[in-house]
């Protein structure tokens, strides 16, 4: 996502722009492709980013929250998204193939293990892979955090956040007819799926542009349509894991799951006005989590370009570097 809301002010916390020093496309061998960067120090500290989403896809901003100098630090595209093939194709995408995709390119770069940096879906995405392959995590930093419940899916598509901002609201609900509201994932899922790919896109630019107006405590609204292209691709994907209850087994599954990484260290940075991930999933992460310290900034959203934020993760990542 695009969040510009803040971003001026959160640049002096953050590292100077880097160039990759390598990338490379992975072919997942069941008709995706993967696009993988890399940058900082190639003999550094690992450290895995998840972009959220799902759909959302990296962007070279993401580099400069890591001492270039510590840290060899991976991006990648998840399926279907970024500079990933085939763009905006939910066929073989699931929560799952993404938990074997990481672990492909943690054995396709000689990673024995890495910190997990991720943020909204990327947080949701760090903590399944973390569980399911704990021996392979140093530590976890996580920024508005999403579980992946029915109770989080209800506040920001069923009626919660649409209290703080009815108009916007009104327009996401604009497309749909009366009588289909009752469940608006499934019914943007009717029309993002269509064929129609002038509905898909219509419906797409709305879909994403709800989600983005959010974003940030600054935002004063709408904050106008991105591209279609990206758009569909974010929608697309979006809607098709949250129809899907993110492919997990039951609802409350990582919290039900906690357990297997109660020994990892984490960082948890919340805004504490955030609309779409709101406080009490990071809250409910780390009570009773003893090796988990939770941040939460005042006056500050979900964008990862907010200024408390950015410094917040800044800081959990310089708080990593080795002393001395």
């Amino acid at each position: 996502m695009d969040h510009r809301s803040g971003q001026k002010r959160a640049v002096e916390y953050l590292y100077p722009p880097v160039d990759p020093f390598d990338q490379r496309v992975l072919d997942m061998g069941d008709g995706h492709k993967i696009y993988v960067e890399q940058c900082g120090n190639p003999t550094g500290i690992p450290v895995l980013v998840l972009h959220g989403g799902p759909g959302g896809g990296c962007s070279p901003a993401m580099r400069r929250y890591f001492d270039p100098a510590v840290f060899r630090v991976v991006l990648f595209d998840q399926r279907g998204c970024g500079r990933s093939r085939p763009l905006a194709v939910v066929e073989n995408n699931t929560t799952w193939h993404l938990v074997r995709d990481i672990e492909q390119i943690r054995q396709e770069l000689g990673i024995e293990s890495f910190i997990l940096f991720g943020g909204s879906w990327g947080a949701t995405l760090a903590l399944i892979y973390a569980i399911s392959h704990p021996e392979r995590v140093r530590h976890i930093v996580l920024r508005g955090v999403f579980l992946a419940t029915q109770a989080e899916l209800d506040w920001f598509y069923g009626g919660g956040a649409a209290a703080f901002y009815p108009e916007l609201w009104a327009r996401f609900e604009s497309v749909i007819p009366p009588e289909e509201r009752g469940d608006m994932i499934a019914a943007y899922h009717r029309r993002l799926f269509s064929g129609n790919l002038v509905e898909e896109g219509r419906a797409a630019r709305i879909w994403t542009s709800w989600e983005n107006a959010l974003a940030s405590v600054h935002s004063e609204g709408f904050m106008g349509e991105g591209p279609t292209e990206y758009s569909r691709a974010f929608a697309r994907l979006e809607n098709h894991y949250f129809v899907n209850a993110a492919f997990l087994k039951t609802d409350g599954w990582i919290l039900q799951n906690r357990a297997r990484i109660a020994h990892i260290s984490a960082d948890i940075v919340q805004g504490q006005f955030d609309m779409i991930c709101p406080p009490i999933s990071a809250h409910r992460l780390a009570k009773g989590w003893t090796k988990a310290r939770l941040k939460m900034v005042p006056l500050a959203g979900h964008a990862l370009s907010e200024a408390g934020i950015s410094e917040a993760l800044v800081s959990a990542m310089n708080g990593l570097r080795p002393v001395g």
